[in-house]
């Protein structure tokens, strides 16, 4: 099985400029993703797709696999991630290539441990992709939602739901949220399918220290010290 690893690392972001490049851990927030693909055994390549020099060049010096930038066309806030993994399969991969695996890097935490559990629970277990999750915390169990109605008062978000503290914590089934996903793992024809989970998607489940997902500056604040803490200066340790 040829399992290719796909970095989709445009230029634009808006909450967090140059997001990709932001120092982290006193490192671009790319290389801890390069260094993880790179350490997965289950990957014969790893690809970056980008919009933008200064990250296509940083991708090199990282030992990605940067062909040429990805088109206009791809780069907008718009584009969705399909079309993006649709194009590196069709232009840079190959023919002979059984699946790619997605890895955002907004996802540092990750590490090749878990790249290679998602790839082999894929070709073990005959799926169409295979998706990491976490665990949800119980405050933020789906049954304990809440919303507010017109006059500010608490009701709960489904109406079928107990009512606040008339159900234990630990009689609720666990819920799982996708974390990022830090790891999307899906076969080659699913993608030409026009899908990215086809219609039987495994979950690989990956702790919360390891799941935190980029999308705020604060985001950005723990994860740096997250990794200055266990690799100050390096990427020691995170493989």
């Amino acid at each position: 099985m040829t399992i290719m690893g796909l970095i989709p690392a445009r230029g634009g972001s808006k909450r967090v400029p140059h997001k990709n490049l932001a120092p982290c851990g006193g490192r671009p927030l790319l290389a801890w993703t390069a260094d993880a693909a790179l350490g997965a055994a289950c990957l014969d390549g790893v690809w970056l797709s980008t919009d933008d020099p200064a990250i296509a060049a940083a991708g090199r010096e990282l030992g990605l696999s940067v062909p040429e930038l990805r088109p206009a066309a791809l780069s907008g806030d718009a584009v969705a991630m399909l079309p993006v993994v649709q194009h590196a399969l069709d232009h840079w991969m190959g023919e002979d290539v059984s699946a790619v695996v997605l890895l955002q890097p907004t996802s540092p935490l990750r590490v090749a441990a878990d790249i290679e559990a998602v790839g082999d629970l894929l070709e073990t277990s005959g799926a169409d992709s295979v998706v990491t999750v976490t665990p949800v915390p119980h405050r933020c169990h789906p049954l304990k939602a809440l919303r507010l109605d017109a006059e500010g008062g608490v009701r709960p978000f489904f109406d079928d739901a107990p009512a606040q503290g008339e159900t234990a914590t630990l009689t609720l089934a666990p819920a799982y949220a996708r974390n990022g996903p830090a790891v999307l793992a899906t076969r080659a024809p699913v993608i030409a399918a026009g899908s990215l989970y086809g219609r039987d998607s495994r979950a690989h489940v990956m702790p919360a220290d390891r799941s935190i997902d980029i999308d705020e500056p604060f985001d950005l604040w723990i994860a740096d010290q997250i990794l200055r803490t266990a690799a100050p200066g390096s990427g020691e340790g995170r493989s």
